[in-house]
Order: structure tokens, then C-alpha cells, then sequence
């Protein structure tokens, strides 16, 4: 008897349900990314951006201004995964620096939002002190409903 399905032509071996994506940057970063529609990571994360998917929910939070800035700790912006593959780009600067780069469809509605009055509803921070900890490693899954939640107070006008 012929199987129905093989593993390379079977459409259940391809991922299907939407996940959803916190990247931590400064909004000095968050706001040039936006600029050219794409979500970046460090040299060494391609694997993290091939995992995420078309239609995939990407949200930013900003721990500070800048590099060396002031504590701002808020989403600075929030958007989908575009169709597109992951590619390496080149830095503008003369250094070795080539990051990760995917394309995103960011929200130009989104108002940059504090975390403060989420702090007791997200699920990534409630019932943790230590919270910011997890942010270190830069790109980390969110839960659907802590994008919602996310979403819906970066679109309060």
C-alpha cells in the first residue's frame, strides 16, 4: 500500500500556528530597524529568526534610549513577520558586525507604551522580580496573550 503522506511532501511537517516574538533594544535601534522594516539579531542568532514564521507577532521592548542612554523600559514597536528568508546584512560601520536580518511589517499606528502598568498582567513578569533577567538573551518567545495584551495598549489613541 502507498503512504499518504511522506515526510517531505506533507504539509503537517510545516509549522502552522502563529507565535509570537519579544526583541530588547534600545529605541535608538528599535526606530532604525522600523525605518527599514526588519527585525536584526546578533551575528550568532540565525537559528532565532529562522524560527520564526510568516505572520509570526513581533514586538520590541526598549530597556534604554540608547546604548549608553537613559532607562526608558517601553514596547517601542510591534508588528508581523513578512514573507522572506533570513539574510545576513552588512553593518555601516568598518567592522566585522554582520547581523541577522528578516523582514517585518511593523504596525505604523503602534505609540511606544511603558511596560509599568503591564507589569501585573503580562505573563512573562508577573509573579517574577527578576523579570528583566530573561530579556538578556535579547529575542525570547511571548505568549499569544501577552502579545495581545501588548498590542491592544500600543494602539490605545
Amino acid at each position: 500500500m502507498t503512504p499518504v503522506c511522506c515526510a517531505s511532501a506533507c504539509s503537517t511537517t510545516k509549522r502552522v500556528a502563529i507565535r509570537y516574538w519579544l526583541g530588547v533594544a534600545s529605541r535608538e535601534h528599535v526606530l532604525r530597524a522600523v525605518s527599514v522594516g526588519l527585525v536584526q539579531a546578533r551575528h550568532s542568532a540565525r537559528a532565532a529568526l529562522e524560527d520564526m514564521g510568516e505572520s509570526d507577532g513581533m514586538v520590541y521592548y526598549s530597556p534604554k534610549t540608547d546604548l549608553d542612554g537613559d532607562r526608558l523600559r517601553e514596547f517601542t514597536a510591534i508588528g508581523r513577520i513578512a514573507p522572506g528568508l533570513v539574510h545576513q546584512g552588512e553593518s555601516a560601520a568598518p567592522t566585522s558586525y554582520r547581523p541577522w536580518r528578516r523582514r517585518v511589517d511593523y504596525d505604523p499606528d503602534a505609540i511606544a507604551t511603558s511596560i509599568r502598568p503591564l507589569l501585573s498582567v503580562l505573563e512573562f513578569t508577573r509573579d517574577d522580580p527578576n523579570w528583566g533577567y530573561r530579556l538578556r538573551r535579547g529575542l525570547l518567545q511571548l505568549s499569544r496573550h501577552d502579545y495581545d495584551v501588548i498590542r491592544r495598549q500600543m494602539r490605545r489613541l
